[in-house]
């Protein structure tokens, strides 16, 4: 009879293809998957995986006993899981959390102070989001759980809508050329203070490209925590969600004004892969999360 601990190490480096990402989500060493590895090959006769520069490559016989042993090993990890209590208050747990440094200023201090609450002793580690690692970040069990906008995430995941955004401008108190409102004249004619696609928000660019409008983009930041500094003590215009650049106008010499052209809304989702063998630990964590972002 093979160990299960074998069997969720084969199923592990099959979906990650890395037997450092398998250790990573499982949370041992790798010598201890090399080890099992080596254990599983000679108890299956087969080589089963081959290195390769894409990653490791499984055999034909892996690949056949893939499928059975992911739908086994999933009802046994149900199984168990539905026998067992996940208890917040006295839980250790670490959990991992995709943000964008939008989502950090934003939603963490709400977050932060739910876990204070409702379960003191666990830790929460915060990751940068990038919309093109998501999906395997989400299958590789590397994170719990993400937040980012729905359109641009484009992974296959469980998602649930948290709420919709829309985008404004942001200006200086004092900007000599902006007032009350903005005609799409003013936009095209000042420059663009924008933030790199990576953290998922381009829609507004993606909306003047269809328009066959370009703006003068002075520049280029890889995070939107410095705009409330860059937008004070210059005259750039940052555009961004209204959430947050209401909450910059309200700790900077900066002010909200409506963009004057239609850029359709966005939702803000919350991302997960169910992990069946921590399975209640995540469904609270998701849980939170929803419960504590629906209502901003």
């Amino acid at each position: 009879m093979i160990d299960l601990n074998l069997i969720r190490v084969f199923v592990t480096i099959f979906e990650t293809s890395s037997v450092s990402g398998a250790a990573e989500r499982l949370h041992v060493t790798q010598p201890s998957v090399s080890y099992a590895l080596s254990r599983l090959r000679v108890l299956l006769k087969d080589q089963l995986f081959k290195r390769t520069k894409e990653g490791m490559q499984p055999s034909f016989v892996a690949t056949q006993l893939y499928a059975k042993f992911r739908s086994s090993l999933s009802e046994i990890e149900k199984a168990i899981a539905q026998t067992s209590n996940f208890e917040p208050q006295n839980s250790t747990r670490c959990f991992r959390l995709a943000l964008s440094d939008l989502g950090e200023l934003f939603f963490l201090p709400y977050i932060l102070a739910a876990i204070r609450t409702e379960a003191p002793g666990v830790e929460l580690e915060v990751l940068q989001v990038d919309v093109e690692r998501l999906g395997d970040w989400l299958n590789t069990g590397k994170i719990d759980a993400a937040i980012c906008n729905r359109a641009d995430s484009r992974v296959r995941s469980n998602h649930k809508k948290i709420f919709e955004e829309r985008y404004v401008c942001l200006v200086a108190e004092d900007h000599p050329h902006i007032g009350d409102t903005m005609t799409l004249e003013d936009y095209l004619e000042q420059k663009h203070v924008v933030v790199s696609a990576i953290t998922g928000h381009h829609g507004v660019e993606d909306q003047l490209r269809e328009l066959g409008l370009d703006r003068k983009i002075s520049l280029r930041i890889p995070h939107f925590s410095v705009l409330p500094n860059v937008v004070e003590s210059t005259d750039l215009l940052a555009t961004l969600p209204e959430r947050v650049a209401r909450l910059f106008a309200r700790r900077s010499k900066a002010r909200v004004v409506e963009l004057p052209f239609t850029v359709p809304p966005f939702e803000v989702s919350l991302h997960w892969n169910d992990h069946d063998s921590d399975i209640l630990a995540q469904r609270w964590f998701c849980d939170m999360l929803e419960r504590t972002l629906a209502d901003l």
